[in-house]
């Protein structure tokens, strides 16, 4: 579903309130699909439907999830093609010129001056919103754990993928390891990725800027984007790993 252009183009991330001394805060790195008016990425309509431009199904969970657990969540409000906040400043793939197949006519000829320019008005306010949220969870006395929503394709190039669920982590396993034996244990059949799909650990991501770097105990949850693209998947993944989160949380 494209999103219809409002007449005032929205903040660049979503605040969503909740306790900071929960000891948890959520984001969502591709939650929205939306280019404001001015920006021409000259990308055909069909496209903003897919993965490329969101992440199908991950901001309605992480709603959900903020709500359950009363924790405080930060979410774009901007689509991926324009820029990738899950990306390092250098990272080549910041601006992304062509993706799964799809040429970004708007993002082929982009100088360093209109990269800055992007990272300005989108990247920085969603990175100042979720310093902003784990600044107040310490303030209140917490460690903060960091876990961040996202969700993948049932196939890529043709071969299907066969996880329910991926965690992915860098050096820090220590909320990621019982979170993935939680899963496996939650649910018979439920094939849970050990850094799978992707393998985790991305140089300058959400996750290592926020998280690795201040050595704060992390995910970064992976869902399979047929199971969360209608409601009753999100509440149902939403509800699982409420139920999972909050003792690991707590512990």
């Amino acid at each position: 579903m494209i999103r219809p252009e409002p007449d005032t183009p929205p903040h660049p991330c979503e605040i969503i309130p909740g306790d900071p001394a929960c000891g948890l805060v959520l984001a969502c790195d591709h939650a929205s699909n939306f280019v404001p008016p001015d920006i021409v990425l000259g990308v055909a309509p069909e496209e903003f439907s897919r993965h490329i431009a969101y992440d199908i199904g991950a901001a309605a969970v992480t709603r959900a999830l903020a709500r359950a657990l009363n924790a405080p969540a930060v979410l774009t409000n901007f689509s991926r093609l324009i820029i990738d906040p899950n990306r390092g400043r250098a990272d080549p793939t910041l601006v992304m010129r062509l993706s799964d197949g799809a040429v970004v006519p708007g993002n082929a000829r982009i100088d360093e001056t209109g990269k800055a320019a992007r990272i300005a008005r989108f990247y920085d306010p969603f990175d100042a919103g979720i310093a902003t949220a784990l600044a107040a969870a310490e303030g209140a006395g917490r460690v903060p754990s960091l876990v961040t929503i996202h969700s993948f394709t049932p196939y890529w190039r043709g071969v299907p993928r066969p996880w329910h669920v991926g965690i992915l982590y860098d050096r820090d396993d220590r909320l990621a390891r019982p979170l993935i034996e939680a899963l496996q244990a939650d649910s018979a059949g439920l094939i849970v990725g050990d850094n799978a799909p992707y393998g985790g650990g991305l140089p300058g991501d959400t996750i290592d800027r926020h998280a690795t770097l201040r050595g704060l105990p992390n995910a970064l949850v992976e869902i399979r984007q047929d199971l969360i693209a209608a409601e009753d998947g999100q509440r149902e993944w939403a509800d699982r790993f409420a139920r999972i989160l909050a003792p690991l949380i707590a512990a």
